[in-house]
């Protein structure tokens, strides 16, 4: 099974990345978590640092998931499940004026 990861920011600064294409087993259940667990694991400290919070180890709020153009929030958060082909987007904060 294949998913890609859609990266800006600083986090296409620290992978050197626009675009990550991650394989997983067929039969490995895969959810937004376990892809951004594997990111940390493949990236290491400045990856995880920038995604996750030191003191709940939750990904941080300012951060913004979309799975297939669809946030995270409106289908089953972290828990969301990927099938081949899908799309993850992770969207830093915007601002504007």
């Amino acid at each position: 099974m294949e998913v890609r990861v859609r990266l800006f920011t600083v986090l296409r600064e620290i992978t050197n990345k626009r675009e990550e294409t991650l394989q997983f087993p067929d039969d490995k259940e895969v959810t937004v978590e376990v892809v951004l667990k594997t990111l940390s694991q493949k990236y290491g400290a400045a990856f995880t640092e920038y995604v996750y919070s030191g003191k709940t180890g939750e990904p941080k709020g300012f951060l913004q998931f979309l799975v297939n153009g669809v946030s995270i929030q409106t289908l089953s958060g972290l828990q969301t499940k990927l099938g081949d082909g899908d799309v993850l987007a992770v969207l830093p904060p915007v601002g504007g004026g």
